[in-house]
């Protein structure tokens, strides 16, 4: 997260940038936001746990966006801090040192982002 916009800052950002490209695009992206609720609902995995797999993946695919998105909601969901490092290590194992920086990233968010 190099700009010097704060953690929350550039999530909203993010949310902002987010919108607008709903706008331009409402079909794709209102079905791409039905999609992420439905893969997020709690099933027999709770939301959290599916919250923090996004975060994993998000670490992998080297999004900092994402990571930001998905560490939020995952806090929200009332996912804590080991459970994110214990995600965080399993991230590390399948993507090596890239994953590394990003997984850096994953946990500056949770500790930073209310």
């Amino acid at each position: 997260m190099a700009s010097n916009e704060t953690l929350p800052d550039q999530l909203k950002d993010m949310h902002r940038r987010f919108t607008a490209l709903a706008k331009a695009l409402p079909g794709p992206m209102g079905a791409f936001r039905s999609l992420m609720m439905e893969a997020s609902k709690p099933g027999a995995l709770p939301a959290a746990t599916k919250e923090l797999v996004a975060v994993a993946l998000a670490v992998h695919q080297g999004c900092a966006d994402c990571i930001l998105f998905h560490v939020s909601n995952a806090k929200a969901h009332g996912a804590g801090r080991q459970e994110l490092v214990e995600v965080l290590a399993v991230a590390l194992e399948m993507g090596g040192g890239p994953s590394a920086v990003y997984a850096s990233r994953a946990l500056e968010a949770f500790d930073t982002l209310p």
